[in-house]
């Protein structure tokens, strides 16, 4: 069984960046988009003109609060061969009704694939569909 980070999150989120599972190689440095050829970091630095991107974490998540831009998963734990969406079992979500509660600012979601967008409509459906993009 593997499990997913708590939020990175805050009083002043707005929007939420939600992936499904860490891959193996955030799990191990457990920092999100830790694999050398993700391209996360690239295209948020990027996009918030905020290059370059720095090598360290914290500072990485700070980038991101600043904007009012909060990281989580979709998924609270899951067993998973590899890195790949595809190969998730036995998966439970995350508790998104107390998320949203702790930080009413929380207006958008973003799903970073196809794949967590669809887990979170499975589990929760059109629950918070104004938040949902």
């Amino acid at each position: 069984m593997i499990h997913s980070f708590p939020p990175f999150a805050n009083s002043q989120t707005e929007i939420l960046i939600l992936g499904t599972m860490p891959g193996s190689a955030s799990l191990e440095k457990q920092e999100y988009y830790a694999h050398q050829r993700n391209h996360f970091w690239k295209i948020i630095y990027t996009l918030l003109d905020n290059l370059p991107i720095s090598i360290v974490f914290h500072e990485k998540i700070q980038t991101l609060q600043a904007h009012k831009i909060g990281l989580w998963d979709v998924l609270e734990n899951c067993e998973r061969k590899g890195s790949l969406d595809i190969h998730i079992i036995n998966q439970k979500e995350n508790d998104f009704e107390t998320l949203f509660k702790e930080f009413p600012g929380i207006t958008k979601l973003i799903f970073n694939g196809k794949e967590s967008h669809k887990y979170f409509l499975k589990r929760f459906g059109q629950m918070k569909a104004s938040r949902i993009m």
